[in-house]
């Protein structure tokens, strides 16, 4: 079975994001084993110099890496990363999982993203779209892709 880490930025306080993300962890549950880590964002004062916010995403990032399973495959998630359509998602996942290492890690920043580094370091930079979306939502939306991508692949009417 595939392992699936989740490593995000930020706590989710909205109860709707907490109820959308257990529904899919539920879901997700028959596909893969997921484990969702989330660590602090750092506090930065209201219209913050680049310079505070470089400082910022550097510790962030080493909180990150920090968390970073052994051997995992990294995703970042990042605004300039490749788009993909929900079936070549789910291609990737089947390529994925029969590859060297069963397990995905899937970076999520906080609201200011991620470190440069931290995704230069990443094997694969993905895009949920050339908008931008809150932090919080992108973590919804791709787990709701994940899933999707599960369904796509056992042949499930779910993707239609």
């Amino acid at each position: 079975m595939t392992h699936i880490d989740l490593i995000c930025v930020g706590k989710l306080k909205e109860k709707f994001y907490a109820d959308a993300v257990a529904e899919y962890q539920k879901r997700l549950s028959a596909y893969c084993k997921l484990n969702i880590v989330e660590l602090p964002e750092e506090k930065l004062p209201q219209n913050p110099s680049k310079a505070l916010i470089d400082a910022a995403l550097t510790k962030e990032a080493a909180a990150i890496r920090a968390k970073l399973p052994p051997r995992a495959r990294t995703v970042a998630l990042c605004i300039e990363g490749q788009l993909l359509s929900s079936q070549e998602l789910a291609k990737r996942l089947l390529i994925w999982e029969t590859g060297p290492t069963n397990r995905l890690c899937f970076l999520i920043g906080g609201s200011y993203g991620l470190e440069e580094g931290l995704k230069h370091e990443a094997q694969v930079r993905l895009s949920m779209s050339p908008m931008t979306f809150p932090h919080h939502l992108a973590r919804v939306m791709l787990l709701e892709q994940l899933y999707r991508g599960f369904k796509i692949n056992e042949g499930s009417p779910y993707h239609k």
